[in-house]
């Protein structure tokens, strides 16, 4: 790996001096938050640099046809890397606090239960777009997972689990996800229900030892971690995964990468005869360089499927989103959700009624803009801004989910640059 990675280095301080150049000098590499994987530290900003030379950022805002109802997290200042997941009829808000302080709440009846600590320590690997997530079996069994060093390099990590029976109250260590020990790059996991237990995917560097690429491994997690599968031995180095489990079986969504730098979203769909084989969900047909920190979101009711992703594609980078009625065996045509140059980084929840909200960062001016909007086939139904944030990376990935007949979407404030909190907001349905 020595000789490879010297290279690989070199090439990657060579594009560091150039984009500092073409931005003016601003090193966007540098980071207080954490650091994304060693192959692709110097491309995660690219979103930004594609702004910034792209032209221009929207000049209109979109209607607001419903308010948001400000909801109070349990969370503390600086707070980072929220995450939602819905238990029966409560909300779980997980989140990542100064000192290395993996947290959970529970949201019951309007009132949040005192915050649990799942894990901290000083070997934790944090950064703004690989978080750390709690997940409920539909055994009703909590799973939870964070990053942490397993070598002296400063992207050697693993993906390590914690297990609670009792709804989150106390939590029991359960070794990592994946089955091997390599001090190589490990994270951006998905979670579904499945069976009685969880699905997991993720992306996996063990092959990178030995110059090899990042894969797409899955496993399924019951009372332990289950054997290991690859389903793609060549895939985008840190864009998170999606997962969802319609009636027909699991369906993982992801950035690929082909041999010649086409990074499309890619389906994986799982059936009792296995995997199916790889292709996208549509050819955008993104020719790019390096990774853009940028992954999928999906969810499912049925066989019904939505699906929502960023692209810049053709030098025009927008976020789409697409329909399958067949369990993601076909997908629609894409719509087109923000064509204005925005940040992407979304996230999807199916409406009650089949139409999707999607939620993502769009740019205004010089600040970012935390929106939502619901589609169904037809097209655009409503438009909403949830809040102003940082284009930065601290502002995160918001994150949006469904209970019921309400939404709720989470987002990282900041100020300077830096995460100064989280916000959370629930908009009613009905």
């Amino acid at each position: 790996m020595g000789a490879n990675f010297g290279r690989e280095q070199r090439g990657r301080n060579r594009l560091r001096r150039a984009w500092q150049l073409r931005l003016g000098g601003e090193d966007i590499v540098s980071s207080m938050m954490g650091q994304i994987p060693v192959v692709a530290r110097v491309f995660v900003s690219l979103s930004l640099i594609l702004i910034a030379t792209l032209g221009c950022a929207r000049s209109e805002a979109p209607s607001r046809n419903r308010l948001l109802e400000a909801v109070s997290p349990p969370t503390g200042p600086e707070a980072m890397a929220p995450f939602l997941a819905v238990d029966g009829e409560d909300l779980l808000l997980s989140w990542l606090e100064p000192g290395h302080r993996f947290l959970m709440s529970r949201l019951h009846a309007g009132r949040w239960s005192e915050p649990v600590a799942i894990a901290e320590g000083p070997d934790f690997f944090a950064n703004w777009a690989d978080v750390p997530k709690v997940a409920v079996a539909a055994d009703g069994t909590l799973w939870a997972h964070w990053l942490a060093k397993i070598g002296e390099d400063t992207y050697a990590y693993g993906i390590f689990l914690a297990r609670s029976l009792d709804g989150g109250a106390s939590w029991e260590p359960m070794g990592t996800l994946h089955d091997d020990d390599s001090p190589t790059e490990h994270g951006f996991v998905a979670w579904a229900p499945e069976g009685t237990g969880l699905r997991a995917v993720w992306l996996d560097g063990r092959e990178m030892l030995d110059g090899g690429p990042m894969a797409l491994r899955t496993a399924h997690v019951g009372a332990e971690v289950g054997p290991a599968e690859v389903l793609d031995d060549r895939v985008c180095e840190c864009c998170p995964t999606a997962l969802t489990v319609p009636a027909s079986g699991p369906l993982a969504l992801y950035r690929d990468r082909s041999e010649d730098e086409i990074r499309n979203i890619a389906v994986a769909r799982g059936s009792a005869d296995g995997w199916e084989p790889l292709r996208p969900i549509h050819p955008d047909d993104w020719r790019i360089a390096g990774c853009p920190v940028n992954g999928p979101a999906v969810d499912s009711a049925g066989d019904h499927v939505a699906a929502a992703w960023f692209t810049a594609a053709d030098e025009s980078p927008r976020v789409q989103l697409a329909f399958s009625v067949d369990g993601g065996a076909e997908f629609s045509d894409p719509l087109v959700v923000d064509p204005d140059r925005p940040l992407g980084r979304v996230g999807l929840a199916l409406d009650t009624d089949g139409s999707a909200w999607v939620s993502w960062l769009s740019v205004i001016g010089d600040v970012a803009q935390v929106r939502l909007a619901r589609f169904d086939a037809s097209g655009r139904q409503e438009d909403l801004v949830a809040a102003d944030t940082g284009s930065s990376r601290a502002s995160g990935i918001p994150r949006l989910t469904r209970l019921g007949d309400v939404l709720y979407l989470a987002w990282v404030e900041t100020a300077d640059d830096r995460p100064s909190g989280i916000g959370l907001a629930r908009l009613p349905l009905s």
